[in-house]
């Protein structure tokens, strides 16, 4: 089942939180010399048009990413800057609205180092295509191919650190249990790895089995976020969730600041919440 395609939804509510805490972290690890290799396991098409039909279609960025920009100059934690440098070059209307949105592979990309290295699983055929025509460029592996069961070919890599992003559609209810499975055996291929699990917070619960399943097993050290709508509908998704497996010291302060600037009206309407969902 190949119907999803994210640029219906780029540059929503849930993209501002999953990119976010990975820009954060990906910078903190930086921090240190040593190489990252950095694994993307649904990477979509790198880049889309949030002017286009399919991204007004839903018009979902004009509550995320687009309310992020018209208040930049109001955001309280520097953490932003990063993300809003890089909405800057990408957008050809100067202070306006925003025309460009970088997926996962693009933010990657951007701010990877000599030596780091990324890779962009995706199983799509023109998703993949996209992508790998995009890529020519940016000096990014793609693989044509299921990331979750080509992040696990690809462990241990061959850098010193590992920095992995899983996010499918969850479109297949059978994704939830298959992302807990990888993210156990990944973690057991290389467990001072740094992994991002992000998921929607759904109006039936359907994400919880995955919350348990991780909760109850071996994986240490897991960092759960939820972003929800103040204004929720009721069915389908009503907020976003980030796991971080092994966050670096220090991000969960730095992200719950970033989080504080989307509340309210204001911003993105959004409540959130953070805990451990596994401590150390």
């Amino acid at each position: 089942m190949l119907s999803y395609l994210h640029a219906f939804h780029a540059g929503n509510f849930a993209d501002v939180q999953k990119h976010a805490a990975l820009i954060l972290v990906l910078a903190m690890m930086q921090a240190k010399k040593s190489a990252i290799a950095c694994f993307d396991t649904h990477a979509g098409s790198a880049l889309y048009d949030l002017a286009g039909d399919r991204a007004r279609k839903t018009a979902e960025s004009d509550l995320g990413v687009q309310r992020l920009w018209s208040e930049r100059q109001s955001l309280q934690s520097p953490d932003w800057q990063s993300m809003l440098s890089v909405l800057q070059a990408h957008n050809r209307n100067g202070g306006g609205p925003l025309e460009d949105y970088p997926g996962s592979p693009a933010w990657l990309a951007h701010f990877s180092r000599p030596g780091d290295s990324v890779t962009a699983f995706e199983l799509h055929p023109s998703e993949g295509r996209a992508l790998e025509k995009w890529a020519t460029r940016a000096g990014v592996r793609v693989r044509c191919e299921d990331g979750l069961k080509g992040l696990l070919r690809s462990l241990p890599p061959a850098q010193p650190r590992l920095l992995t992003l899983i996010d499918p559609s969850y479109e297949i209810k059978n994704d939830y249990r298959a992302v807990a499975d990888t993210l156990v055996k990944a973690w057991q291929k290389c467990r001072h790895g740094v992994y991002l699990v992000w998921y929607p917070v759904m109006a039936n619960g359907l994400e919880q089995p995955l919350l348990d399943t991780l909760a109850e097993g071996p994986v240490r050290k897991i960092l759960r976020s939820e972003v929800r709508l103040e204004s929720p509908p009721e069915r389908g998704m009503v907020g976003s969730g980030m796991l971080v497996v092994n966050p670096p010291w220090g991000f969960d302060q730095r992200f719950a600041a970033m989080l504080d600037d989307l509340k309210g009206p204001r911003r993105l309407g959004l409540s959130a919440s953070m805990d451990w969902l596994v401590p150390e």
